[in-house]
């Protein structure tokens, strides 16, 4: 069948020997300005537009009524269930762009498919149908992709209301001012919606889909299990545990997501640094580098018409301050060093290799079944020179970790001794000069905006504040964990050992040991203490590595 001959039948309504798909789109997006209206107690009343169609079955159903009454077959059905023809999503164009665009994977799918005349199964294609043009698109971009698989392939899209004519001038001329009046009527209702979001935050109500971790499906009154996981982790995080500890332990614990996934890393850190969890009503922002372009998401608390922060009208979890501080401590948004440290041993990245300066790092090595060794026996060894060592160290490792262990045991106990001695100030001196850096940043960041300054300038001034800002938040950090601290029962690392986890041990060592040297065997048997080097880490070493 000719290209042009499909046109011309479908013009007169003749689809006999012809294959079609059937394209039925549902959206239940407030921002379409489809929400459905109330049904009348004496019955359904008839669909009127594609805003009163319900569901993309019933879509179906009359697509495929109105190809087979006009001697046509339907081929295929794409369904696009949930699905907005009007609201932009962020998209990272492959050039590294950042676009604003309606997705609508399953619609593009279907335009290509009509475009190479076969359905996905297999079949040829010569047309598709919609119920109406509201049904097919709301975006000019999108509008304008199908004119044009229209004129190129020389194949229909029809409608069932015969709103829609894309084979005519005069028809393509009405329906871009068809979707553009479509496109302006969910542009207003977005608007409405935005603005009812934005009264509500103000007073402070909740609102979203599902309910947030730590809180009842009401959204106001903690639950009772998930608040205590979430205190107890903060307290932890501020009393320097590792943050990486937490969703680990939650998904041994069998600690789920409101929506029942394990818990990653950095769903963790998101839900922490969300100000709901002190009580604050907050909302998600994307944040623009005035010089890069680049976007990054993070909280934003909202503030009423006099400047002070909204409080929100559920339980709060943590004070104001405890809050703060677990931000300034996990960092306020996403960024390098987010991952988890996946070592099991508790020497690893730690022990170094002694013998002729050599340095390289031990790895684990399975103790073979000649060495007639207990189940899971290893050596921490260098690795060979091709490897970047020398293969010239080896030591049994439990006995290596016992000694590390009664390393850090030592000096956590000399540091605790030291700690008790020095009374922690109740208010940190620091803050007035934080405010102050943190002003000048966003000042710089103001007059980058307006042109005011170069990239040069704003680079310079951007570098010194924030080498500032991380210095004084060390000194807040370690404030904060020593005043925590000073507050609660003293620590004994040695009696909780055994309960901690894997991450925290290895958490302990780091900060205690830059690293510990292992030098050659000399003779049989000799205690493995012998062996070590232990190198203690500096006061300025520690805040380095927690900014790391």
């Amino acid at each position: 069948m000719a290209d042009d001959d499909l046109l011309t039948r479908a013009q007169w309504g003749n689809l006999t020997g012809q294959n079609w798909a059937v394209l039925a789109r549902l959206s239940t997006d407030e921002s379409d300005g489809e929400a459905a209206e109330d049904v009348p107690e004496h019955g359904r009343r008839a669909p009127l537009t594609g805003r009163d169609i319900k569901s993309t079955e019933e879509q179906d159903r009359d697509g495929r009524k109105f190809v087979e009454e006009r001697g046509g077959r339907v081929v295929h059905t794409y369904f696009e269930p949930d699905t907005s023809a009007w609201r932009k999503r962020r998209v990272r164009e492959a050039d590294g762009r950042i676009v604003y665009r309606v997705v609508r994977p399953i619609f593009e799918g279907a335009l290509e498919d009509l475009r190479s005349g076969q359905a996905p199964n297999g079949e040829r294609l010569d047309g598709l149908i919609v119920y109406d043009i509201d049904r097919l698109t709301r975006d000019p971009r999108h509008l304008e992709d199908a004119i044009d698989v229209v004129e190129r392939s020389r194949r229909p899209i029809l409608d069932i209301t015969g709103s829609l004519d894309l084979l005519t001038e005069n028809g393509r001329a009405v329906a871009r001012l068809v979707v553009t009046m479509s496109n302006k009527q969910s542009a207003d209702t977005a608007r409405r919606v935005r603005r009812k979001h934005r009264a509500l935050e103000r007073e402070g109500i909740p609102t979203g889909g599902a309910r947030p971790f730590g809180w009842n499906d009401d959204k106001r009154t903690l639950h009772p299990d998930e608040s205590k996981h979430i205190r107890k982790a903060v307290e932890r995080i501020l009393g320097g545990a590792p943050f990486r500890a937490i969703p680990l332990e939650w998904n041994e614990a069998g600690v789920m997501t409101p929506r029942g996934n394990k818990w990653t890393p950095s769903k963790v850190k998101e839900m922490f640094r969300n100000p709901r969890l002190c009580g604050y009503r907050s909302r998600k922002v994307w944040q623009t580098n005035p010089v890069t372009g680049g976007e990054m998401q993070r909280w934003e608390i909202v503030h009423d018409d006099d400047g002070h922060p909204v409080v929100g009208q559920w339980d709060r979890i943590v004070t104001v301050e405890e809050w703060r501080a677990l931000v300034d401590v996990i960092g306020e948004s996403m960024g390098p060093g987010d991952g988890h440290n996946s070592r099991k041993y508790l020497g690893t990245g730690t022990l170094r290799c002694d013998k002729n300066e050599c340095g390289a790092a031990l790895r684990v090595v399975k103790a073979p079944k000649s060495a007639n060794k207990p189940e899971g026996f290893f050596y921490y060894a260098c690795a060979d020179k091709g490897q970047g060592g020398c293969a010239g160290t080896k030591i049994p490792g439990p006995e290596t970790d016992e000694a590390i262990k009664e390393l850090v045991f030592a000096k956590w106990e000399e540091e605790a001794a030291r700690r008790e001695a020095a009374a922690v100030p109740q208010e940190w001196s620091g803050e007035s000069d934080l405010a102050r850096v943190r002003e000048d940043i966003e000042e710089a960041k103001e007059a980058r905006e307006r042109r005011i300054i170069s990239k040069e300038q704003y680079f310079s001034l951007l570098q010194r504040s924030t080498a500032e800002e991380r210095r004084l938040q060390r000194e807040r950090n370690q404030w904060f964990k020593r005043r925590y601290a000073s507050q609660g029962e003293p620590v004994n690392l040695r009696e909780d050992w055994d309960g901690l986890t894997i991450v925290e041990k290895r958490s302990h060592v780091e900060q205690t040991l830059t690293a510990v040297l292992v030098a050659p065997a000399v003779g049989r048997r000799k205690p493995v203490q012998t062996r070590l080097t232990p190198l203690f880490r500096t006061e300025d070493d520690i805040q380095d590595s927690e900014e790391d």
